[in-house]
């Protein structure tokens, strides 16, 4: 009849074991639209549309769709800009069972955040297939980036933000001006984010060892070695208890960084630490490789030994650590990693992981007994929505909840392969390495985006999230 409207897209996803934060049970999922509205241990299809799609989940797993809490995507660093946009990087996500991701905005110090935001989410929203968020990196603070922040907050849900106590004279804040920001922080209710290391300290190591003549990338992590991160993540929660501020440590990558997170919650900051799953599954006898191939695992804070790799596994298990992203920063070996050849410090710091984290995951802390299924979710979404304002739109299986889905295939087998990535880098980090499951179905907001592991959405399907302010 005229005027009614069509019937929103209806899907069943029937027998598979739904898993959530809390636990996995046999349960179907029916979708209507863009939202989830049972999830029953066993429904009906007769009594659904005739048009109803349903996908088959015997056997597999059906997980909330994964968040990633720290990537970058349009990232000028170092001379250059990262290799993927975010057409390629939103691929490679949802191949990989990541429907959402929270990119940092990586201005200049001259630039202002209003056109730094403008800039970012232009490009992300006209090609990103993920729903997509922020964090804010405040590489300047007076009262004219003070005044735009607030106006982000006001206007856009843009309630993170990100310093640097790193990269000396480009992107560090001094001491003054992070406690104004953390202080203004707490008081807008917005989370932290922040790259813990002692800037003036990697400075200084750097220059010592470039004039000892020790310029291959085997001399990055000797460079900002584990006590600089320890002595960053220190400082920074001192500055957050002092003004109250809910800080968020990125990329934490070792054992005595840890400890000095546990000691400062201890003592009343309220600090949430993330590890990034190169540091779960690479050591640092990945930069020793020959014939300048080291340069493929330069990041930073740098890739640790196993015994830090045990301590972020413990502490996952344990909730100590309390996400998992990837720091996805992908530099092109033969084009970009090469302009350090002659110096480590010139080369892009960045391993490309946004499609293979959750395989790694899965493979390397679940079927390793290091982690459960839940912890895994907890960890890959449900903490990430939580702590970032998009719980319980985002992050898990539940009535209401956005339909962002994956349905996975832990029994699949395989080795990592440049050749399986969607994205645009010309290496992976991870090649040959053993692989044990994979994704096999992605809905975004309902909508399937994913088949048989290749993704199928076209570009620009993603949406901007809007997110509220902290409370607590």
């Amino acid at each position: 009849m005229p005027g009614l409207m069509p019937r929103p897209r209806t899907c069943l996803i029937r027998g598979g074991a739904v898993v959530n934060a809390d636990g996995e049970r046999r349960a179907d999922v029916l979708v209507e639209g863009e939202t989830i509205v049972l999830v029953e241990a066993e429904l009906d299809a007769r009594a659904l549309p005739p048009n109803t799609r349903v996908i088959d989940a015997s056997g597999k797993l059906v997980f909330p769709g994964f968040i990633d809490p720290h990537v970058h995507v349009h990232l000028p660093f170092m001379g250059t800009n990262a290799a993927d946009d975010h057409d390629s990087a939103s691929r490679a996500a949802l191949a990989g069972g990541t429907t959402t991701i929270i990119e940092m905005i990586c201005p200049g110090p001259k630039d202002e955040p209003l056109a730094s935001f403008e800039e970012w989410h232009t490009r992300a929203a006209a090609s990103s297939r993920c729903d997509f968020a922020f964090h804010q990196a405040v590489v300047r603070w007076d009262d004219l980036a003070k005044s735009q922040l607030r106006e982000l907050v006001d206007t856009q849900g843009q309630t993170s933000v990100k310093v640097f106590l790193a990269y000396k004279g480009a992107l560090d804040l001094p001491d003054a001006q992070l406690l104004e920001l953390l202080d203004f922080s707490a008081q807008e209710g917005v989370i932290v984010t922040a790259h813990c290391e002692n800037a003036d300290a990697v400075a200084y190591m750097q220059a010592r060892l470039l004039a000892e003549g020790k310029t291959g990338p085997e001399w990055h992590e000797p460079s900002r070695p584990t006590c600089v991160e320890a002595d960053g993540v220190q400082h920074f929660a001192t500055c957050c208890q002092l003004t109250g501020a809910h800080g968020y440590v990125v990329h934490t990558s070792c054992r005595a960084a840890l400890e000095q997170a546990a000691r400062a919650r201890k003592r009343g900051a309220n600090i949430q630490v993330e590890c990034v799953v190169p540091h779960l599954v690479l050591d640092d006898s990945c930069t020793h490789r020959p014939n300048f191939e080291g340069a493929k695992f330069v990041m930073s804070p740098p890739l640790r030994t196993f015994a830090d790799q045990q301590a972020l596994w413990e502490g996952l298990a344990s909730r100590e650590v309390a996400t998992i992203g990837t720091d996805h920063a992908p530099f092109h070996f033969a084009t970009q990693k090469v302009m350090g050849r002659e110096r480590f410090t010139a080369i892009p710091n960045g391993i490309g992981s946004i499609q293979e984290r959750i395989d790694l995951v899965h493979t390397y802390g679940v079927c390793a007994g290091r982690l459960t299924y839940a912890a895994m979710v907890d960890a890959c979404s449900t903490q990430v929505a939580r702590t970032f304002g998009l719980f319980p739109r985002k992050g898990t299986i539940a009535p209401g909840s956005d339909a962002d889905i994956v349905v996975y295939d832990p029994a699949r087998r395989g080795t990592f392969r440049h050749a399986d990535n969607q994205g645009a880098l010309d290496y992976c980090a991870y090649e040959g390495m053993e692989r044990i499951g994979a994704t096999e179905t992605v809905l975004r907001r309902g909508e399937v985006v994913v088949e048989h592991g290749r993704t199928i959405a076209p570009p620009g399907g993603g949406r901007y999230l809007r997110r509220e302010r902290r409370t607590s």
